[in-house]
């Protein structure tokens, strides 16, 4: 089996090494990187398959390496490491294109059971075939939407895993504890408002079409309403 490469960014040396080893036990490359600079020229020269970022590092905190990443690299799932717990800034991670955070202090069980779930979705991604929604168009494994024949628009992970789970259940109602624990990994508050902001975001996206709307169901999640079907 082909050895998984980790980018981990973390400034706390004693954690690192505890992250380090315990996941090279388990089959994964770590890349330890003890700043934000030293760990984007290792994205940057290493073929790296997800990244486990620190938010608070010296000379490049961890938020402003995740945008670097995403100029470049729209798909290689990124887990933030935080000590944060304010809802905007968990919110901003999932924003710039972040696929899950840990709060410290975590477990390094939950962490490997996290970084494989997001490997496992990349992996699904590859092998799904278009989905057309619509007058729309979602590749999954391109993370892009196109209306009609117009300009593909790039949208982030969470927005095209969120649109495909929306989309594979139209006109039925989503669970929102389920797609909570399937994207965000937990149901807690500040997931559930990240979960919000992205919905809005996707509303905005499909409003070109007007036989498609999300809508809410109060107490219950979401539905996408598809004319067409």
């Amino acid at each position: 089996m082909a050895k998984i490469n980790v980018l981990l960014a973390e400034d706390e040396p004693a954690l690192g090494q505890i992250i380090q080893e315990s996941l090279e036990t388990r089959n994964f490359v770590v890349h330890l990187c003890r700043d934000g600079e030293i760990a984007w020229k290792c994205f940057q020269h290493e073929s790296i398959d997800i990244a486990v970022l620190d938010v608070m590092m010296p000379k490049k905190d961890g938020f402003t390496l995740a945008k670097e990443i995403r100029q470049i690299d729209s798909q290689t799932p990124i887990i933030f490491l935080t000590a944060k717990s304010q809802s905007s800034d968990v919110v901003e991670g999932f924003t710039i294109g972040g696929n899950d955070y840990l709060k410290k202090p975590f477990s390094i069980e939950e962490l490997i059971v996290r970084i494989n779930n997001l490997l496992d979705r990349v992996n699904l991604q590859k092998n799904t075939q278009n989905l057309i929604i619509g007058r729309f168009t979602l590749t999954l494994s391109k993370q892009a939407l196109q209306f009609d024949n117009d300009t593909e628009v790039q949208l982030t992970h969470r927005e095209a895993q969120l649109l495909f789970h929306l989309a594979k259940n139209r006109n039925q109602v989503l669970d929102r504890s389920f797609i909570l624990n399937k994207l965000w990994g937990n149901d807690d508050y500040f997931s559930a408002r990240s979960m919000d902001v992205f919905i809005s975001k996707l509303r905005k996206k499909l409003s070109k079409d007007k036989t498609l709307q999300i809508i809410n169901i109060r107490g219950y999640g979401y539905k996408l309403v598809d004319e067409n079907t």
